[in-house]
Formats: structure tokens, C-alpha cells, sequence
């Protein structure tokens, strides 16, 4: 099961549980911030959060990193160029907020990386790379589910910004159609600020060309 958590300090972001309905073992898709309402979401649901996994490294998607590893000691895992955004208010976007945002004990993990939760090998993430909006992004693909966690790379109808640190619109377009399209055509596509769409659904439309 995949459940959405819309959370919101200054920009209202979807984090994602995604959970194996038997065990109740999930992994957390960036969580942006209001720890508090996704540890009652974490508590009420008896969910075990093995990993936090991180689509890139801007604030509104690690805002509540912080209290959650606190909280649950639960290891965090991003694209192995994360380090420069979550360790640097400035290029995390945080120096202009009132709550400057580090991140510590992060693991750092290479493209390809398997992710796979303890309580039943079917539920895996692939981690591919998906630089352009920055140059850590990542997405979390499951083959099984037919579904990728694309944070900010792809909207329905749409793209992230790509003129903060590290953008690159080139670059983010080729990651679109060499990444994002590549995967098959019914693959739901579960973004950081849209709400669902697939692969097919964004290749009929014109604006990445």
C-alpha cells in the first residue's frame, strides 16, 4: 500500500508511506516537515519506518527529517551527491527560513542501489539517478508496483524549477526522456507537489520536447 501525507510548513508537500500491508514495514518518501502529524500517522497505523528515503535534498522535502530520526532512530538514505544540499542551508534553500536545516548520519548510496524492506523481498525501490532540478536528485522505482517516487523531477503536466543551486533544465529534460520514459507506460508517477499521473499520460503531452 502506498499512503500519501500532504505536509506543510511553507510549501505543501506529498511525502509517501510505502508499506507492506502484511508486516506493516514501510519505508517514508520525504518527509518535509509536520513531524509531528506523521508520527501520529506512524503511531496510529502501527507502521515500522525502516528507512527514510529521500528524493533530493531542498527543504521541503527533508524539513522533518530531524525529529523523526530522533524520534525512531530510522536510518536515511538519498543519491550520493545529497551530501552538498543536506549538510548546507544555503544550497537546501533553508538559510532563508527562520530554521536552517543540517542533516546528520545520512547515507550517501549510488545509482542502482536496491532497496528492500526486511519483512518480504517483493517490496524493493530501485534508486535511479535524476539530476536537473538538482544535482542530487533521484527517483525510487518498484517494478512490482508499477509506481516511481519522482519527487520534484516530473508534475503532472509539468516539471520542477531549475534555476536553484545545481538546476539545469537540459539536464532535467534529458532525465525525462531517458529516465521517466523510459519506464513502462502505465508506471504511476507520485511527485513532491502534484497529483498522480503516468508515464503514458506525460509522453501525449508536448512541453518536454
Amino acid at each position: 500500500m502506498i499512503l500519501t501525507a500532504t505536509v506543510m510548513k511553507y510549501i505543501p508537500t506529498n511525502s509517501y508511506f510505502y508499506i507492506d500491508d502484511n508486516t506493516n514495514h514501510s519505508f517514508l518518501i520525504d518527509p518535509g516537515a509536520q513531524p509531528d502529524a506523521l508520527i501520529k500517522i506512524i503511531k496510529e497505523r502501527g507502521l515500522i519506518v525502516e528507512k527514510i528515503l529521500l528524493t533530493h535534498g531542498h527543504f521541503d522535502h527533508i524539513g522533518a527529517v530531524s525529529v523523526l530520526q530522533d524520534k525512531f532512530s530510522i536510518p536515511v538514505c538519498m543519491g550520493i551527491l545529497g551530501r552538498e544540499y543536506v549538510e548546507n542551508p544555503k544550497w537546501n534553500l533553508s538559510d532563508q527560513l527562520e530554521d536552517p536545516i543540517v542533516l546528520k548520519n545520512v547515507s550517501y548510496l549510488p545509482a542502482g542501489t536496491r532497496l528492500v524492506l526486511s519483512s518480504t523481498p517483493r517490496h524493493v525501490l530501485q534508486m535511479m539517478d535524476a539530476p536537473g532540478h538538482t544535482t542530487d536528485g533521484v527517483i525510487y522505482y518498484s517494478t512490482e508496483d508499477k509506481v516511481a517516487f519522482v519527487g520534484d523531477t516530473i508534475f503532472a503536466g509539468s516539471y520542477g524549477r531549475t534555476d536553484l543551486y545545481g538546476g539545469n533544465e537540459a539536464t532535467l529534460l534529458d532525465t525525462i526522456r531517458n529516465v521517466v520514459f523510459k519506464l513502462p507506460d502505465d508506471t504511476v508517477l507520485l511527485s513532491g507537489h502534484s497529483e498522480p499521473t503516468t508515464v503514458a499520460t506525460e509522453k501525449k503531452l508536448a512541453w518536454y520536447v
